[in-house]
């Protein structure tokens, strides 16, 4: 089993697709990755030779940010965002949208479920 920046990559499924499974690296930069590598786009993980792994290893640790380290700069910048108190670090710690989207409807995926509604009793009804 092919690993790489400390993910275990699919065996069976393409190169290219396969790097992508790495937090930082798209379609793009995984052929990219390849081409300088010179490794075919459509070789399968588990065709991939040691030599052609230590290749994209190199590759990758020589561009720089994939995974933790690529995932702790993004939430210092979060935080940095915070601290200073923008309009979009005061988005984050509400967990609101941040990127201009509407919120009187949709917005469920950053606002979480629907928050139960508590039914009022009707007032009683003048004759």
């Amino acid at each position: 089993m092919a690993r790489i920046a400390g993910v275990d990559l699919p065996p069976r499924k393409r190169a290219q697709i396969g790097l992508t499974y790495i937090y930082g690296i798209g379609r793009p930069r995984a052929t990219k990755i390849l081409q300088e590598a010179q490794v075919n786009l459509d070789k399968k993980v588990n065709e991939l030779s040691e030599e052609e792994l230590s290749r994209i290893r190199a590759i990758i640790e020589q561009q720089g940010n994939v995974e933790g380290d690529l995932r702790k700069q993004v939430q210092l910048d979060i935080k940095r965002l915070m601290d200073i108190g923008c309009y979009r670090g005061l988005r984050h710690r509400r967990g609101l949208p941040v990127r201009g989207q509407r919120t009187h409807t949709n917005a469920r995926t950053r606002k979480g479920p629907r928050r139960a509604t508590i039914a009022k009793k009707k007032a009683p009804g003048k004759k």
